[in-house]
């Protein structure tokens, strides 16, 4: 599928290609998402460009994924998406600065590209790609800080929870939300560290070097990735943390367990000595024909259980 974008519009439209289709004039950004192999030839054929496949997006060596070719600057970034959602991933995404358009291929929804369309073309109007490709790194970056930020909340959540649950409650959903939220971590960090590699590389674009203001915003913007890297590197730390202090509560209840039994099996084991004693049959036991012998033989259990609790007490076993 196509999006267009003309200069001045309030949003992208979708183009239905032909074969003999041309961008407009007035077509500041093309974004093609989820493209066929059908639609990505007649957008090449169009615009006399060589797209990247999804394959070679996909390759991590920055020689395949930040080059210039023709005038033109390819660059592509691994990003967040379906942060939402049940199962979020990492997805390529090229971004090309050609002729004054901007381009863009995905293969996964991305809430940013989307943000930006509804809302963030009517705010920044850009009049030409590189524009455009500065608004898209915006909204990128913003939507990588609400999903940090969204984390740093959910792990607040979780360490309250842990440090403040009733003994005894379950510790699966608390590990079940750390996991999944230093999964969402890591692939943000992930994304930011890929898009600070392409923001470094889009100012060698013509378009962008040629013009100091947009020089600055990059710039601007490479400060913004490094702090969301450092305040991710710590939230990872943080979840660490947590995840290591929960698994030694998690210890420390089950040794208490263990040690309930433990001193349990060592209080009864005396009395039950003297039960076994004075349970065998043999025909001389002198305390068989003696009138105090039974009470004689509960006194003795109750001493020989009652001796280890003290004993323990004193130690502060108990």
């Amino acid at each position: 599928m196509l999006h267009l974008l003309r200069r001045g519009a309030p949003h992208p439209e979708t183009v239905v290609l032909t074969p003999d289709w041309r961008p407009p004039a007035d077509a500041v950004w093309l974004d093609l998402d989820c493209p066929s192999r059908d639609e990505e030839i007649q957008v090449e054929q169009a615009l006399g460009l060589d797209l990247p496949s999804l394959d070679e997006m996909a390759q991590l060596e920055p020689s395949s994924r930040l080059y210039q070719e023709n005038g033109s600057t390819f660059m592509t970034a691994t990003l967040l998406a379906r942060s939402d959602g049940e199962h979020p991933s990492g997805t390529p995404a090229t971004f090309v600065l050609h002729d004054g358009l901007l381009i863009t291929m995905r293969y996964a929804p991305l809430k940013a590209f989307s943000i930006f369309a509804q809302s963030g073309v009517q705010a920044q109007a850009p009049t030409c790609g590189a524009e455009a490709f500065m608004g898209l790194m915006d909204a990128v970056v913003e939507r990588l800080a609400e999903v940090l930020e969204r984390c740093s909340q959910r792990v607040q959540e979780s360490s309250n929870a842990i440090f403040d649950r009733p003994r005894g409650a379950a510790f699966e959903p608390l590990l079940t939300s750390l996991a999944r939220t230093q999964s969402i971590n890591a692939l943000g960090q992930a994304s930011l560290i890929s898009l600070g590699r392409l923001a470094s590389f889009a100012t060698l674009a013509h378009e962008v070097s040629e013009a100091p203001a947009r020089v600055a915003h990059l710039a601007s913007v490479q400060h913004d990735i490094q702090s969301l890297t450092e305040h991710s590197g710590h939230l990872a730390t943080h979840i660490s943390f947590l995840l290591d202090a929960a698994l030694g509560l998690i210890n420390i209840e089950q040794n208490s367990i263990m040690k309930v039994f433990s001193l349990a099996t060592v209080i009864l084991m005396p009395p039950t000595l003297v039960g076994a004693i004075y349970g065998m049959n043999f025909a001389h036991m002198p305390e068989l024909s003696w009138k105090l012998g039974y009470p004689f033989a509960l006194a003795l259990m109750l001493v020989s259980g009652l001796g280890p609790v003290w004993w323990f007490r004193r130690r502060g076993w108990l």
